[in-house]
């Protein structure tokens, strides 16, 4: 169900406001959000299951606000450091195609949630934020997402996203280190790749 929610959420665009000379990063998770929420709601095929189309929307209203180089570094920790530059490149590759499509899956579950953003506590020449929301759902509890959003370039991105309290980054860091320990750098690269295909059979 998190996984659900943190889909549903994970939606952004570029709005134009003044904070520096970049973009608004709570106006730029609010917007598309909204937007993405909206092409579900009207697509009668994403609600069916359609997850090549449902990876579409993600490839294209998502993926160019995420910082994956960084979330993957985050991710192994001080392994990264131990990764030679090509092992790295595959390393980001395949983590990237999995949270894609995780999310290209929970997003063809989404109904009727809502989503409210809380007030961004953030000065212009900050440049890294925090954008806090909480989902809604009749008969659940509020479930909160939080988004770990830092600037480069005038460009906001996102390089975490905690759910209920829970970092994604730190997640998937405990599963990368045991991984790197059982089988090296190449064992993690294999074992994501081989998820990949898993779930790319699953959806075939």
């Amino acid at each position: 169900m998190k996984r659900l929610f943190c889909a549903a959420a994970l939606a952004l665009a570029p709005v134009v406001a003044p904070f520096g000379q970049g973009l608004a990063p709570d106006v730029l998770v609010q917007t598309v959000t909204s937007e993405v929420i909206g092409i579900i709601k009207q697509d009668k095929e994403i609600q069916a299951g359609d997850t090549r189309k449902t990876i579409a929307l993600v490839e294209q209203k998502v993926l160019p606000h995420f910082d994956f180089t960084r979330m993957t570094a985050l991710a192994m920790g001080a392994n990264w450091r131990r990764a030679t530059p090509e092992q790295q490149k595959l390393l980001v590759e395949q983590f990237r195609t999995l949270l894609v499509r995780t999310y290209s899956t929970a997003l063809t579950a989404y109904r009727d949630q809502t989503i409210e953003f809380r007030p961004l506590r953030a000065q212009p020449g900050d440049t890294e934020v925090t954008v806090r929301s909480e989902v809604r759902q009749s008969g659940t509890q509020p479930v909160t997402i939080d988004y770990s959003m830092a600037r480069t370039n005038d460009a906001w991105k996102v390089y975490d996203v905690t759910v209920g309290g829970v970092s994604l980054v730190t997640t998937y860091r405990e599963t990368f280190a045991a991984e790197v320990r059982n089988a090296g750098v190449d064992g993690l690269i294999k074992s994501l790749a081989d998820k990949n295909r898993q779930l790319e059979v699953r959806r075939g």
